[in-house]
């Protein structure tokens, strides 16, 4: 039987790392695409070579062809420029957005039935771009925002409380910036929920560390930014999506009127499957939450006016 085949599409960090996540859990072979020649090949190579010690039998390959990617079940897109300390994800929409348009119509081309799965930041900007590149339903064009956001979350809340990830549930909802929505209510240990374990202050304080999250490490850094997990992220996203696992995980999709929102991608709970995005789980929100959510909408808005005008 043929295996699953997904193209990742940068060979920087991110991709590469996303590329060894799916080869290494046995869910497809993997071609890493990127512009830079030698640079995809080099590390397929190295990826490649590592098989025999973590014990799969995945196909690696790199290339500067899409051809070699044709008839991928999964394009993921992680190509783009990193952001830099100072910069927002805003500062890197008008350059990466040229990029995702020219890859995301290569790769379609000769995977016309893939799924796409956009990670390339300003992330809810940039699933615009790949929806109008691909001319895909709304079903095949998935953002990888709230499962990073909520892992991230999920994080913080084991680190205060000295409990297992494992064990830890998290909800972050709305754009993959500054004006993303953690959801205490929503999130647990356990089953129980957080704002029976912590007071408001430290729920505000992780909450805020969550929407800061990718900052925080541009900032340790300094020269790069956050991949193991975004990679991770992603993975779990391919998982979900080959092995039809119905797993209920926050991505960015076009909403058509859920969550009293019509036209834009943000962050919600949905149902990943075979099919891609199966369907919306719409939960109810406080005054505060929605009037929260509508302002990271309205965010994501504004990207896309900038990008249309």
């Amino acid at each position: 039987m043929a295996r699953n085949k997904v193209t990742v599409i940068g060979a920087g960090h991110v991709g590469a790392t996303t590329a060894q996540r799916i080869a290494e859990a046995g869910l497809a072979d993997v071609v890493l695409v990127d512009i830079v020649e030698g640079l995809p090949q080099g590390k397929g190579l190295d990826l490649a070579e590592a098989a025999p010690v973590v014990g799969h039998d995945g196909r690696i390959v790199g290339t500067n062809d899409y051809a070699e990617t044709a008839g991928s079940d999964i394009v993921v897109v992680t190509s783009g420029l990193a952001r830099q300390p100072g910069m927002s994800r805003d500062d890197l929409m008008a350059k990466n957005a040229g990029i995702v348009e020219s890859v995301v119509k290569a790769a379609v081309a000769v995977s016309p039935d893939s799924i796409l799965i956009i990670v390339t930041n300003p992330l809810d900007a940039m699933c615009h771009v790949a929806m109008r590149a691909s001319g895909f339903p709304r079903e095949r064009v998935i953002g990888m925002a709230g499962v990073l956001d909520s892992a991230r979350f999920r994080t913080f809340i084991a680190m205060e409380l000295g409990v297992s990830v494992d064990d830890t549930h998290a909800f972050v909802l709305g754009g993959h910036g500054d004006t993303m929505v953690p959801l205490p209510r929503y999130s647990t240990v356990a089953g129980i929920p957080i704002t029976e374990l912590m007071t408001p202050e430290r729920i505000a304080a992780l909450c805020e560390r969550t929407a800061n999250g990718g900052a925080e490490i541009v900032a340790l850094l300094k020269t790069g930014s956050a991949y193991y997990a975004p990679a991770a992220a992603t993975a779990e996203m391919v998982e979900a999506i080959l092995l039809d696992r119905k797993r209920v995980l926050p991505c960015a999709v076009l909403l058509e009127g859920e969550f009293g929102v019509d036209g834009l991608f943000v962050g919600v709970p949905v149902v990943l499957g075979s099919g891609g995005m199966e369907r919306v789980v719409e939960i109810s929100l406080t005054d505060e939450e929605r009037a929260a959510f509508e302002h990271s909408a309205e965010a994501v808005r504004g990207l896309v006016e900038k990008l249309s005008a």
